[in-house]
């Protein structure tokens, strides 16, 4: 007879007491992305049941940390605390309700994903009156060849995508680097733009804070008000602000962020002290890198992760899930670290900056190891992909891709069902019956830990496919695209209004409104303890 665990549970008044204390917690939503979005408690970081021996050891790095895990009902909660008790974490409690006890407790709930920067970024707004322009002022400015300059915060993948013509590629915490370089001339007005408003208004405001001598705006709701006002973008842009920055930029730059780091009251550290406090394992510690990825990837100090400066202000609920930790930054020109932990500072998170490195400290190549903590996953019986292709010329065997569901439209297997294995038990119902099973995903490794659940749950032979579907691929193998077998719907990935370029307007416009009324909705929520320098 199985013997169901009962675990302790923490009530929304708890949680709200921790988050006002500053006490570590992490709040965790481990539904999809999708449902996530539609509706959860400011702080609830989104850490799907489906991959949590992928992302917990990284995410949460401290195995003692107080865990309080949240559904809607589903059911998903109990077996994450389950799983997360099994990879080793030792406080983990369920949220008294789950979402609905949150609302009638009088939670305040929120949708949309990185909500707590964003709603951030619109209190800076509301108390700085940061700069902004219209989409058809910045046009005109542009139609008459006014002494102006578009930067645009977004990663460069996602300027590619689309961007504002004649903009020049800057992400977030470059931008107070480089702006003095880019705009030598203190009469050039700078404007920053992104997709929506988070990170035009915290570039811009960036900017202001840390003394650029030119003239500063926003470009008002990004390319979604280019979009809405009839204005054309480009696609496939690829100017880039990169190369070494000037000496007289890069110092006049540091000054300056650094007395920002000041004003935000964010703390110092030095290399040793930063790896002493992360061997202690008496506090949930972040080490972050800020700069560009490839200058990670070229030498990085030992322990830190790339985290480039603008996305960990934009998506600081996905590099830092545990509210109350410890942010520790690190970078190679006194500007970066400073400006990321300014606004981080203002976040209500601890954040120190590592002084005195120098470029012996960034001696560790390539991407970044595994984390200390990191769960091997378990031993399968592997298949290698001609021997899959060999055995797809008969019936009976079931190709399933746990891909993420954008990496399974792109390509997958011919015949492969896309399963996500939280929703693993409603899928088999809609499989087709199966001599054998053989599982992928991208590279291959969640794959892995699914199959022993697989062959539990049907009885059947499963095997893993080598390498995944990169290994597929790379033997030369044809792929399908496209939605061709759905065993699971696509909650996986919420479709944001502001990336792509097929977003309908009703979506952009709506998208918008939402961001104006984040303000109102931090006040009614009052755990965030934020403030505006």
């Amino acid at each position: 007879m199985n013997v169901v665990k009962e675990f302790h549970t923490r009530s929304f008044q708890d949680v709200c007491h921790a988050l006002l204390a500053r006490e570590e917690i992490a709040l965790l939503d481990v539904r999809e992305e999708d449902p996530h979005a539609r509706s959860h408690p400011l702080f609830a970081a989104n850490l799907p049941l489906s991959r949590l021996e992928l992302d917990a050891p990284a995410r949460l790095p401290r195995r003692a940390v107080p865990i309080v895990v949240l559904d809607a009902g589903e059911g998903l909660a109990r077996r994450a605390a389950e799983r997360l008790g099994a990879l080793g974490y030792t406080h983990v409690a369920l949220l008294e309700g789950g979402l609905q006890g949150w609302r009638e407790a009088g939670g305040e709930l929120f949708r949309d994903v990185n909500v707590p920067s964003k709603a951030f970024a619109e209190l800076v707004d509301s108390v700085r009156h940061t700069p902004s322009l219209s989409a058809q002022q910045v046009q005109a400015l542009l139609d008459r060849d006014a002494d102006v300059v578009v930067l645009d915060a977004r990663r460069f993948d996602e300027f590619q995508t689309m961007n504002i013509p004649g903009s020049i590629s800057v992400p977030g915490a470059e931008l107070v680097l480089r702006a003095r370089q880019l705009a030598p001339d203190p009469a050039t007005r700078i404007i920053v733009n992104c997709a929506g408003r988070t990170r035009s208004i915290i570039g811009a405001q960036s900017l202001i804070n840390a003394g650029v001598p030119n003239p500063v705006a926003a470009l008002r709701n990004g390319t979604m008000g280019w979009t809405l006002a009839g204005q054309p973008l480009a696609h496939g842009g690829a100017r880039r602000a990169e190369g070494a920055v000037d000496d007289a930029s890069r110092l006049a730059a540091a000054e300056g962020a650094r007395a920002v780091a000041d004003r935000a009251r964010v703390h110092r550290t030095s290399r040793d002290e930063a790896r002493r406090w992360a061997d202690e394992a008496v506090r949930t510690v972040y080490r972050f890198d800020v700069r560009m990825p490839e200058e990670y990837e070229a030498g990085h100090v030992p322990g830190f992760r790339s985290a480039p400066g603008g996305q960990l202000v934009q998506e600081t609920d996905r590099f830092v899930p545990v509210r109350g930790a410890r942010v520790i930054l690190a970078d190679s020109d006194g500007v970066r670290a400073n400006m990321t932990a300014s606004w981080l500072a203002q976040m209500n998170v601890e954040v120190y900056v590592v002084d005195g490195l120098t470029a012996a400290d960034f001696a560790e190549k390539g991407v970044a190891p595994l984390a200390r903590n990191a769960v091997a996953p378990p031993d399968v019986d592997e298949i290698a992909p001609a021997e899959l292709a060999a055995l797809l010329q008969s019936t009976g065997t079931v190709v399933l891709d746990f891909a993420n569901s954008t990496s399974y439209l792109k390509r997958h297997v011919p015949g492969a069902w896309f399963v996500i294995r939280s929703q693993l038990a409603d899928a088999l119902r809609i499989l087709p019956d199966a001599k054998r099973y053989v599982l992928t995903c991208d590279g291959g490794v969640l794959a892995r830990f699914v199959a022993p659940e697989l062959a539990e749950a049907t009885g059947r032979p499963v095997q893993v496919l080598r390498g995944g579907t990169m290994a597929w691929i790379d033997a030369g193998l044809p792929v399908e695209s496209g939605g061709t077998r759905m065993a699971s719907p696509r909650i996986d990935r919420y479709q944001r209004p502001y990336e792509g370029t097929d977003n309908a307007r009703e979506a952009m416009s709506a998208y918008l409104e939402w961001e104006h009324g984040l303000v109102a909705q931090l006040a009614r929520d009052g755990t965030h303890g934020f403030r505006v320098i």
